[in-house]
């Protein structure tokens, strides 16, 4: 009978290590420049007799050969994710673990996170919110911008949750301190979706942030976005401004990027240089040039900006204007012939000039390049299915004796 290994084959392949029991020892293998706090981890969790050392590349190769045989069952797990999964069944299939490296086999893990996704991409979720308590575990979707609950995960499962979650975004498993930013790209249904992770350190545990992002849904106009028909006529006589600066504001997930890539779609990129700068880049959009900012390398707003005017654009759009410097590059790349359409935190349109003003921007250059300010919030849509029509009696001034003609 040949040796077991207890450690799930992703974290195994993640961190290049591979623990065998062959019933009288168990051998730990790890790289000869072995990474101590995936090592670290492995060790609390077992009592290892051995520790070998093998050139990674080596390794790399026993532990594929060394689960060979379960890799297939894992990939079939993972393939449920263009499917359907009954999410409240799936829960109460669970085992409780603490961790993920204390489960003999992850797949259940994944079956769980894979129904989240399926099911937050059927529900049109934005968010999906994994978060820990004193003695409950949670998990929110955020629909038309409101989180509503849909289920509670068992508390002592919570753990093998975010660490699986870690692995499938490429982030430090053993790193439970410090807040993570990763990026998982997948299919769901068949179609393309992004989702962008986030953790951090909480009282009771990691809680993470999933912002959904699909990419079968870029091709966005102006008229699906809502605007009523004179709001749609103004603001689209704007984006056809040859230069100057359109500025689109609100809230937080208002939608403000959504309606800077619907602008972009009114634009003939076969005739004009289209270039963003965008932190992060939300959806690719053909024929248009997208820069992510990287503080980590220090390219942040204002350096890409800089860079982007010496590669003569016709029009650019500035993800947000979040300083002066930033405010400072768009407002002269206005008024030297280029249209730039950016977004600004601000609750109303009157606020964007008292925002600019600011942080540094003087009024009469303001005047000379803003062109207009759009501002906007999300609302819930109505359910197709059991909507019905509001029947109640509006009333309108009319004017009388009784109330001296005012009506």
């Amino acid at each position: 009978m040949g040796a077991r290994h207890p450690l799930p084959y992703a974290y195994a392949k993640a961190h290049t290590v591979l623990l065998e029991d062959d019933g009288e020892r168990l051998v730990l293998w790890a790289p000869e420049s072995v990474a101590l706090p995936a090592i670290g981890e492995v060790l609390r969790l077992y009592d290892v007799d051995n520790l070998e050392r093998e050139a990674a590349g080596t390794l790399s190769r026993r532990i594929a050969a060394a689960y060979a045989g379960s890799e297939s069952s894992a990939a079939m797990v993972i393939g449920e994710v263009e499917s359907a999964v009954d999410l409240s069944r799936l829960m109460q299939d669970l085992p409780a673990v603490e961790d993920l490296l204390e489960a003999a086999n992850d797949a259940p893990i994944i079956r769980m996170l894979n129904a989240l996704l399926t099911q937050a991409a059927k529900d049109g979720a934005s968010d999906i919110h994994i978060e820990p308590y004193e003695r409950s575990s949670s998990v929110r979707f955020r629909v038309d911008g409101t989180l509503r609950e849909v289920v509670q995960p068992n508390r002592a499962l919570h753990a093998a949750l975010i660490s699986r979650l870690k692995i499938m975004a490429e982030l430090d498993i053993a790193e439970k301190r410090l807040p993570q930013d990763g990026r998982i790209s997948l299919r769901i249904g068949g179609r393309a979706v992004d989702v962008r992770v986030s953790t951090l350190p909480s009282a009771h545990g990691e809680r993470a942030v999933l912002r959904l992002l699909d990419k079968g849904e870029a091709r966005f106009t102006l008229e699906s976005l809502g605007m009523s028909g004179d709001t749609l006529t103004r603001f689209d006589k704007l984006i056809q401004q040859p230069h100057g600066i359109v500025l689109v504001t609100g809230p937080t997930g208002s939608g403000k990027t959504t309606t800077l890539y619907a602008s972009l779609g009114r634009i003939d990129t076969a005739t004009t240089n289209v270039l963003t700068v965008e932190d992060p880049v939300e959806y690719e959009l053909p024929g248009i040039g997208q820069t992510q900012v990287n503080p980590r390398i220090e390219l942040t707003f204002a350096k890409a900006l800089r860079a982007i005017l010496r590669q003569d654009p016709d029009v650019i759009m500035i993800g947000e204007i979040r300083d002066f410097e930033t405010a400072q590059i768009a407002i002269q790349a206005s008024l030297t012939g280029h249209l730039v359409l950016a977004t600004l935190h601000t609750n109303d349109a009157p606020s964007a000039v008292t925002r600019l003003t600011d942080m540094g921007v003087e009024p009469f250059l303001l005047s000379s390049s803003l062109l207009g300010v759009l501002a906007q919030r999300l609302v819930r849509k109505l359910c197709p299915v059991c909507k019905k029509a509001d029947a109640r009696e509006r009333y309108h001034p009319v004017g009388c004796a009784a109330c001296a003609n005012t009506g």
